[in-house]
């Protein structure tokens, strides 16, 4: 039996779906209020908050950016039971397609370094590591 995989944009009833997606993909950290994010998102481009459905069921995400310059993606997860199924690759292009009309020329991640099993799944989507002092700063507590 084939199972149909349904991209489409996020919507406010996904919410506690998601957020279970994301903690059990170990996305989650507690200075990052994962509700706090997808309001933010919803705010801002929320074209780019995209969800993979299989009958009725959440089994993927994936949330973009673009700020001009550069594209980002972010939340990028699929539930256990459906990794390896593809799903993760499409909700990449999707994203990447979307990103693309908006007239995105690069699109960016960040990988925690502790999740090395998910770098060959990027290195197999043409994605490609490079050498980065990365920083930041926290403007708004959760």
């Amino acid at each position: 039996m084939t199972t149909h995989t349904e991209i489409r944009v996020f919507e406010a009833g996904d919410t506690d779906a998601v957020v279970a997606l994301w903690e059990s993909a170990g996305l989650t950290r507690p200075w990052n209020d994962p509700r706090a994010d997808i309001r933010r998102k919803l705010a801002v481009q929320p074209e780019l908050f995209l969800v993979a459905v299989e009958s009725g069921r959440i089994v993927g995400s994936v949330m973009a950016g673009y700020d001009g310059h550069r594209g980002w993606l972010y939340y990028l997860a699929t539930v256990s039971d459906r990794r390896g199924a593809g799903i993760g690759r499409m909700l990449v292009e999707a994203a990447e397609t979307r990103l693309i009309a908006m007239g995105c020329p690069k699109v960016q991640l960040m990988v925690r370094t502790e999740n090395e099993g998910v770098r060959g799944f990027y290195d197999s989507i043409g994605y490609e590591p490079f050498d980065i002092w990365m920083t930041g700063k926290r403007l708004i507590a959760d």
